[in-house]
């Protein structure tokens, strides 16, 4: 019996003595993994006992593995990058849904009324004897004389109206259809009775202006001659295109008469406000060659495409030039538009990455960045259109989390 007693007691000594030698073995485990040695020049190299590096022969480093805590809070976290979870604390504010009135400011300049371009053109063909308008933008009255013209049509039709005045004069339908024939021409009334008070036909007629404005040439708006024209003379005094001594055909159009009393102020409006733009708006001018002066307005017209080498979209807005101010002058206007039921958020609260906008939603001890998409803006409000709604709260100041230190200081909370 003794015997088998001091033969358990030797089993239990053995096993005793293998569990502290597994401990212990679990300890030093332990201790290996929670550090590591690696050289500062080679970070590749990884030992986990102390010693010097193969590679460069340099005394390697301690590097602990197990993360650091503050404040209760892992370093690993702390460190995070901002669009992942930034430790923080900082106002706070969550998004309204409200009615905001979105003022729409624009540039853009003073054009010609193509509503109100006049032509010239020619009822018969002929020669230019003489041109009473000899530059671009020149002024005219209405009624006041643009050229002379030799046509032998209207030569003819004098001619025949002369005979039948000396040998048919009785017969009335005929001289009244040689008269009226000789008006649709280009004749005016006094050219006309002065051809039957003197019994001699005209050999050049004179052709008048119809419209008060400045002269183009034909096809011309307010656009001057092209770079191309390599001319000594400005582009606004340069000459026409017609000159004496040129031959015209009937139907042609010869000159463009511009009214610079109707005029366009086209608006370049961006992405970001057409959706506000409505045909009706009123609009407020203020021209930067005289910013005392105020034009109002409506919006006229909204053009339903892209000007060349243009991403805005053109409106109009007519009013009456008193002023005479230049053709082409720029202008800020300010379009009152409708109010804009939507969720609004401070612009300090978003912060824009390019492509993208973000947010930073308050979630335990921190903030996460959250991708959002914004509307239109007015004054410090702008609007979101998803990725948030009014029971998230958000940082009031996204620019914050730009600094290089606010991302690892923990809170006092």
């Amino acid at each position: 019996m003794k015997t088998r007693i001091g033969i358990y007691g030797v089993i239990l000594l053995i096993l005793f003595a293998a569990c502290n030698n597994q401990q212990k073995e679990a300890k030093q485990q332990a201790a290996i993994t929670d550090s590591i040695y690696t050289c500062s020049m080679h970070p590749q190299i990884h030992e986990d006992h102390p010693g010097n590096c193969p590679i460069c022969g340099m005394q390697l480093i301690k590097k602990n593995v197990k993360p650091i805590e503050v404040n209760n809070i892992q370093l690993e976290t702390l460190l995070k990058p901002t669009n992942g979870f930034v430790i923080a604390s900082l106002p706070v504010t969550t998004p309204q849904l409200k009615n905001i009135n979105v003022p729409v400011k624009a540039y853009g300049t003073i054009e010609y009324d193509t509503r109100a371009a006049a032509t010239i053109s020619a009822r018969v063909s002929g020669r230019i004897e003489k041109m009473y308008v000899r530059y671009r933008y020149q002024p005219v009255e209405r009624r006041q004389k643009i050229m002379d013209i030799y046509s032998p049509e209207i030569l003819t039709a004098e001619q025949n109206l002369l005979f039948l005045l000396q040998n048919d004069a009785d017969n009335k339908s005929f001289i009244q259809a040689a008269k009226e024939k000789l008006l649709l021409l280009g004749m005016s009334d006094e050219q006309l009775q002065q051809v039957i008070r003197t019994s001699k036909p005209l050999y050049s007629v004179s052709i008048y202006s119809n419209y008060s404005g400045h002269v183009h040439d034909a096809g011309m708006t307010h656009d001057p001659a092209p770079a191309s024209e390599m001319t000594a003379s400005a582009p606004v005094t340069q000459e026409l295109s017609l000159k004496e001594g040129m031959y015209v055909q009937k139907g042609q159009t010869l000159l463009m008469i511009m009214d610079h009393h109707m005029v366009w102020a086209a608006l370049q409006i961006f992405s970001t406000d057409q959706s506000l733009i409505k045909i009706g708006n009123e609009v407020s001018i203020i021209p930067e060659t005289d910013t005392a002066a105020v034009i109002k307005g409506n919006v006229d017209f909204i053009e339903p495409f892209f000007r060349s080498s243009s991403k805005t979209l053109t409106v109009r807005v007519y009013f009456h030039n008193e002023s005479m101010l230049p053709i082409g002058s720029h202008v800020i206007a300010n379009v009152s538009t409708n109010d804009k039921h939507a969720l609004w958020l401070p612009q300090t609260s978003v912060l824009s990455l390019g492509m993208n906008n973000v947010v930073f939603t308050k979630t335990l001890d921190g903030f996460i960045a959250h991708k959002i998409t914004t509307g239109v803006r007015s004054g410090n409000e702008i609007q979101i259109l998803s990725g948030i709604n009014e029971k998230d709260t958000v940082a009031v100041n996204a620019q914050y989390f730009m600094d290089s230190e606010s991302f690892i200081i923990a809170s006092s909370k």
